[in-house]
């Protein structure tokens, strides 16, 4: 194992907060993360937002208050900004950022955005200082990033939540849209190794990296969407993502090296993954805190699973490699947004709207007449799709028993 060395390697700042000084806290925890000395201020600093759902859903977006926390003392301090943005077959980018009241944070100071999945983004072939564990071999015509991302710092900007294909998602995995196209997909039956080398290619493309994460709301259960939320009151900061991420798991109950994805960075060297080699500092207590949460399936991700490590292995490449690929997206949408939040999660998202972080929330933007939270209902487009579905699907089923009939006639 050789080490890589960087400032803040190991260390991981925490805060306890609430929603009346969250902002203010927020520049607290930088400060104790010391990212004038991560984040080399002659280099233009990017911002990856994380949007999970284009609904709010308290615990699965980068939060408003998040961003603004952000984006003040760097600019106080005099750091370029630049807000990235990726898309994702089952999220709308353009609804996300509006309802998750980032786009509204940005607009407010100025931040310009980019979105790497517009054709005049730029994707350049990457060869890496050091050989991947399998993006190689996932994607054999090459790996190809994002040319904006090389050269620029990046902050991370994930949640605490669980996730139904790592266990946990933050830093590491925040890093999975922005790096990586539309087939990233392609990866999840190896998703804690290509997390490992998509943290590789951070450090080396990267002069500064820095992972900002938010507990004000936390996730447990099927993450990154149809969660349980919990209030938290924490914040956590690192250059170090293997460390905020073991920090963040160790919080919600988990053995921080028994997730592979922790244990393989800890092992080559990337960061610190043992909870017992890593220095808080700020509100060291809030550290020895354990949640007990518990990481479950929906429906969907276990049909995923039955494609990835299951019964339906050999025919992963047919289902997700050919042209039936959409008929998962398609899956995955009806589900969360025709059934799971129309009958489940809108309860829990207005059951949120009652707390203070709820309130918080709602009054963000009012200056710009945003007050409140959209609640969606049943999503009429995936709807629609569903019904002409089961509509072919049910014509092509008369035609065939019309076809048997005639045949034993």
């Amino acid at each position: 194992m050789v080490k890589k060395d960087f400032h803040g390697r190991g260390k991981v700042a925490i805060v306890r907060t609430t929603p009346k000084t969250v902002v203010d806290d927020y520049a607290r925890l930088l400060e104790l993360a010391e990212y004038q000395q991560v984040l080399p201020p002659e280099h233009r600093t990017l911002l990856k937002i994380n949007i999970s759902w284009q609904t709010w859903y308290p615990a699965c977006s980068t939060t408003p208050w998040q961003l603004e926390g952000v984006i003040r003392p760097l600019q106080q301090a005099g750091y370029e900004l630049l807000g990235v943005h990726n898309d994702t077959v089952v999220v709308d980018t353009g609804d996300g950022e509006r309802n998750n009241k980032q786009r509204y944070v940005t607009d407010k100071y100025g931040v310009p955005c980019t979105y790497i999945y517009k054709p005049e983004a730029q994707w350049v072939r990457y060869e890496p200082q050091t050989p991947f564990l399998v993006l190689d071999d996932v994607y054999p015509e090459g790996v190809y990033i994002p040319e904006i991302l090389i050269g620029n710092n990046i902050i991370q900007l994930p949640t605490i939540k669980t996730h139904v294909f790592t266990t946990i998602t933050g830093a590491m995995k925040n890093a999975f849209g922005g790096l990586l196209g539309r087939k990233r997909h392609w990866t999840h039956s190896v998703i804690n190794e290509t997390v490992v080398d998509l943290l590789q290619i951070q450090q080396e493309i990267h002069p500064g990296l820095l992972a900002v994460m938010d507990g004000t709301f936390a996730g447990d259960g099927p993450g990154p969407r149809a969660m349980h939320w919990h209030e938290k009151n924490v914040l956590l900061a690192s250059a170090d993502q293997v460390a905020i991420d073991a920090a963040s798991a160790t919080l919600q109950g988990f053995d921080a090296l028994e997730l592979p994805f922790i244990r393989i960075a800890h092992e080559l060297g990337l960061g610190v993954g043992n909870p017992k080699e890593i220095e808080f500092v700020g509100d060291v207590d809030a550290a020895e805190e354990r949640w007990n949460f518990e990481q479950e399936d929906t429906f969907a991700s276990q049909g995923q699973k039955l494609i990835y490590h299951g019964a339906l292995k050999p025919f992963e490449n047919l289902l997700l490699r050919s042209p039936l690929v959409p008929w998962s997206y398609f899956a995955s949408n009806f589900y969360h947004n025709v059934y799971w939040y129309p009958v489940v999660g809108r309860q829990r998202v207005e059951a949120a709207l009652e707390t203070p972080w709820g309130q918080l929330f709602a009054e963000y933007g009012a200056d710009a007449g945003l007050e409140g939270a959209v609640l969606p209902s049943v999503e009429r487009k995936t709807l629609g799709q569903g019904l002409a579905f089961l509509g072919a699907a049910g014509l092509a089923a008369a035609r065939l028993a019309a076809v048997v009939k005639k045949s034993k006639v």
